[in-house]
C-alpha cells in the first residue's frame, strides 16, 4: 500500500502560478510511473500530465507550455509547476502512481486549485 498526499493548492489570480507537490509513503522508484489529474467541477476526471520511468513526460493539450511535471527518483516527491494559469484550470488536483511490475495505481486525495478571472 502507498499513500500519497498532495499539497500546494490554494487560490490565485489568473496568470498566476502554484507549485503543487505530492509526498509518497515510500520512495518513488526509478521505474514507476508518475502522474497528476484533474477534476472540475461536473467534468470527468482528465490526465494533466504524467512522467515515465525514463524521465519522458506527455501533457494535455490545454496545459502544454504552461505545467511541468518532475519527480525526484530516489526520493518521495513528484511535483507539478503551473505557470500562466487560467480560470479553467479550476478543479481538483490528483497524484496518481502507478506501480512498476504490478501497474497498481495509487491516489491521493488531491488539493482544491482555484483560479479567478
Amino acid at each position: 500500500q502507498v499513500h500519497l498526499v498532495e499539497s500546494g493548492g490554494g487560490s490565485v489570480q489568473a496568470g498566476g502560478s502554484l507549485r503543487l507537490s505530492c509526498a509518497a509513503s515510500r520512495i518513488i522508484f526509478s521505474n514507476d510511473t508518475m502522474a497528476w489529474h484533474r477534476q472540475a467541477p461536473g467534468k470527468q476526471r482528465e490526465l494533466v500530465a504524467i512522467i515515465f520511468s525514463g524521465g519522458s513526460t506527455n501533457y494535455a493539450d490545454s496545459v502544454k507550455g504552461r505545467f511541468t511535471i518532475s519527480r525526484d527518483n530516489g526520493k518521495n516527491t513528484v511535483d507539478l509547476q503551473m505557470n500562466s494559469l487560467k480560470p479553467e484550470d479550476t478543479a481538483v488536483y490528483c497524484c496518481r502512481l502507478i506501480e512498476a511490475g504490478t501497474y497498481r495505481s495509487y491516489w491521493g486525495q488531491g488539493t482544491q486549485v482555484t483560479v479567478s478571472s
